[in-house]
């Protein structure tokens, strides 16, 4: 199989854990799976018109937001969704991901985020009410959800870095698809979506790349590369 090609969407930074977690966490599953993989750090500036994202086999939207122009991070999500091309989330993604659903899903008239409209009366994307900066928690995945099959179980153990999730107002939006929670923490808060029907698009609060920085590859991130890669050779013309 070719070499697959990889946006990552997002506002590249060094000093950021989960940035330097994330090509570690694409080295190890790309090894597992006999994969070759190219990322390629997409600047929400340079979006939605960037050459790259169109030509890009899976699409990763990372952690650190506020990012520089959400509007290029939702039209990235929102070609994912709408095309099928295999989706990530973590953590910014995450909540940009639910922002797109909103908007697209929900026809939410200019649904917000709490961190970049402060004063917003009924953001989507609300504070949380424990802030979760650098604490690891229990996740408890739904059986039979891709999430739960990447991992083989039903319980995981996960990092985060964030202070907003989804507002508990907004959960209902999800019981009925094609957007449903998937994971939730020990008291029932959303911590991961899915999308119905869709090859792979799977968005979580918490930050599995890290698992990479302990040297352990992410189960979550194998079973994305894994789709990239069904995809691709289901695209690919059958050589007589």
């Amino acid at each position: 199989m070719r070499e697959l090609q990889l946006a990552l969407i997002g506002d590249y930074d060094p000093a950021v854990i989960a940035h330097q977690a994330i090509p570690q966490a694409l080295a190890l599953a790309a090894r597992d799976s006999g994969l070759s993989v190219t990322p390629h750090w997409i600047h929400t500036t340079k979006l939605p018109g960037s050459g790259l994202l169109g030509t890009s086999d899976g699409i990763w939207c990372v952690p650190a937001s506020p990012y520089a122009n959400a509007s290029g991070a939702l039209a990235a999500i929102r070609l994912a969704r709408e095309t099928g091309v295999p989706f990530l989330g973590t953590c910014g993604g995450f909540q940009h991901a639910v922002l797109e659903a909103a908007a697209s899903l929900w026809r939410l008239d200019s649904p917000s985020h709490a961190e970049d409209d402060p004063d917003a009366p009924d953001p989507v994307v609300a504070p949380l009410a424990c802030s979760l900066v650098e604490v690891s928690d229990e996740v408890r995945l739904a059986p039979g959800s891709r999430i739960s099959s990447a991992y083989g179980r039903t319980v995981a153990e996960e990092q985060y870095h964030c202070r907003y999730g989804l507002n508990p107002r907004y959960v209902s939006r999800l019981a009925d698809g094609p957007l449903r929670a998937t994971a939730w923490d020990r008291a029932g808060e959303v911590r991961a979506v899915e999308l119905d029907e869709h090859p792979f698009f799977v968005a979580t609060l918490f930050q599995p790349e890290r698992a990479a920085l302990q040297g352990r590859t992410p189960p979550l991130v194998t079973a994305f590369l894994d789709a990239i890669r069904s995809r691709v050779a289901a695209m690919e013309p059958v050589t007589p």
